[in-house]
């Protein structure tokens, strides 16, 4: 097949994407990041009291689920500091770390829309506020499992230990902090970009897309309620990590008629069927640091079950319905 590398087709479909993209994304990243040095996300963490209760943990779970909107370790490691003491029991340590879901979720929401937004568009916020509610649905979950599996807490208040914890963040370090990650991470994002911009650009002159579709038809099966340029969306976001789903996916949204369902729906799948192995390479280490092995285990197997069921809940549901 006959490749077209002319100026006007080159400029249309591989180099002015990625200026704006990457002005766009640049643009995402720092108000992402802004956002969370602000520690604008703290008002959310007034739900820690009633949630607390009806699931019937204590006072320092309930100051972990506060804490977890701005650090994921600082939480973590108060559950494992009371657990060692005897405070919590197993079963409360487990109930504890998965609770904390949704904070835990929200404390990265803002940057990963801002890096959504510039490869997908208006999907971004359908992709976003469908994981968003699927946090929500886990730590619901997990408040009425802990309701009837845990024993009931004594009489009293449950004190929020989040002003104790916190020191305010003037703006000028919010500012330092932003810029710090900002430079570190906007390279990696555009070295993931440019090359999965240029390999779809390539496919597509090569007519692969057409090939995959005979070929899916034939042999995939499970997978046959999407489209094949959305099976790419899949593997880059399994091979790689969310940067580079988002980059297949902006790569193909416009040029291959993908609807906005479909990519929502690739997305979904993709984070499903990356996230166990991506957790275990990634966050036993951490955790291992914090809980003995053998708990960090159970906790990280837990808390992917828990996500791969509720995201896949709420994509069959979507789907439905889109």
């Amino acid at each position: 097949m006959e490749l077209d590398f002319s100026w006007p087709v080159l400029w249309n479909g591989l180099v002015w994407p990625l200026i704006r993209l990457t002005f766009f994304i640049s643009v995402g990243l720092f108000v992402g990041n802004l956002i969370e040095s602000l520690h604008w996300t703290r008002y959310a963490a007034k739900l820690a009291e009633p949630l607390a209760r009806r699931a019937r943990l204590k006072d320092v779970s309930a100051a972990s689920f506060s804490m977890a909107f701005f650090s994921g370790v600082t939480a973590n490691t108060m559950l494992s500091e009371a657990h060692d003491k005897g405070t919590i029991s197993d079963r409360e340590l487990i109930f504890s770390n998965l609770f904390n879901s949704l904070p835990t979720y929200f404390l990265h929401l803002p940057t990963i829309f801002f890096i959504a937004a510039p490869f997908i568009g208006s999907a971004a916020a359908v992709y976003v506020g469908l994981t968003a509610f699927a946090a929500v649905l886990r730590t619901g979950a997990i408040t009425l499992a802990g309701h009837y599996m845990l024993p009931p807490l004594p009489e009293g208040c449950l004190p929020c230990r989040l002003d104790e914890a916190e020191k305010k963040r003037d703006t000028s370090s919010a500012f330092k902090k932003t810029w710090k990650r900002f430079k570190k991470r906007l390279p990696k994002v555009i070295y993931l970009t440019a090359p999965i911009y240029t390999l779809f650009f390539i496919l597509k002159q090569l007519g692969m897309f057409g090939w995959l579709q005979g070929l899916m038809a034939g042999n995939v099966g499970f997978f046959s309620f999407l489209p094949p340029e959305a099976l790419g969306i899949v593997a880059f976001h399994m091979a790689a990590e969310f940067t580079a789903g988002l980059a297949a996916a902006g790569a193909l949204i416009a040029d291959s008629g993908l609807t906005e369902a479909q990519v929502v729906l690739a997305l979904m799948l993709g984070n499903v069927l990356s996230s166990p192995m991506r957790a275990f390479r990634h966050q036993f280490p951490y955790y291992a640091g914090i809980f003995k092995p053998r708990m960090a285990m159970k906790l990280i197997v837990c808390n992917q079950v828990l996500r791969a069921v509720s995201i896949a809940v709420v994509g069959s549901v979507y789907a439905l319905f889109a």
